[in-house]
């Protein structure tokens, strides 16, 4: 069994700025110091941000679905500013899925404006296919949100000529 969840939001900065943090461990850093409610902790357990990358996640006390999982970093397109992350190890593995990838794309809108889609696909044992019913878009459109304010508090200021 197959499924795919998608959530887009519109963030008031360039592209380019939104992928400086969705495109690095930056939006790692700041889900763990920012979303004590939904993430107990984000921990770089191997690779340095690129592809290979390994981050464990645990979940706070009370989220639905899995306790924890680790994710791999499987791609990273700067140009494309696409990158994809598996659970290698936990989480959802053990609930029958095959495979769980989360998915950030971030699209140019405009000279100060662009989108950040998120995505989540999975594939799933047909015997644990009530399990389909743990997967929520919910954690990374708060993600989204959370970028969306934080990227808004910090932009650069612009200097007049």
């Amino acid at each position: 069994m197959f499924g795919e969840l998608e959530h887009e939001l519109e963030l008031h900065v360039p592209a380019s700025e939104a992928w400086d943090l969705f495109g690095t461990l930056r939006i790692g850093q700041l889900v763990a110091k920012e979303l004590p409610h939904l993430f107990q902790s984000v921990e770089l357990t191997e690779g340095d941000g690129g592809v290979g990358t390994v981050l464990k996640l645990t979940f706070a006390p009370g989220v639905p679905g899995p306790r924890g999982y680790k994710e791999k970093f499987t791609k990273i397109d700067n140009e494309n500013r696409i990158k994809e992350a598996e659970v290698v190890e936990g989480g959802y593995l053990e609930l029958g899925f095959t495979l769980f990838r989360v998915r950030f794309e971030v699209k140019e809108k405009g000279e100060d404006s662009s989108i950040i889609k998120s995505i989540i696909e999975y594939e799933l044992k047909e015997e644990n296919a009530s399990n389909a019913s743990l997967v929520s878009i919910q954690p990374l459109a708060t993600i989204a949100e959370l970028a969306n304010t934080y990227l808004n508090k910090n932009k650069p200021s612009k200097q007049p000529n």
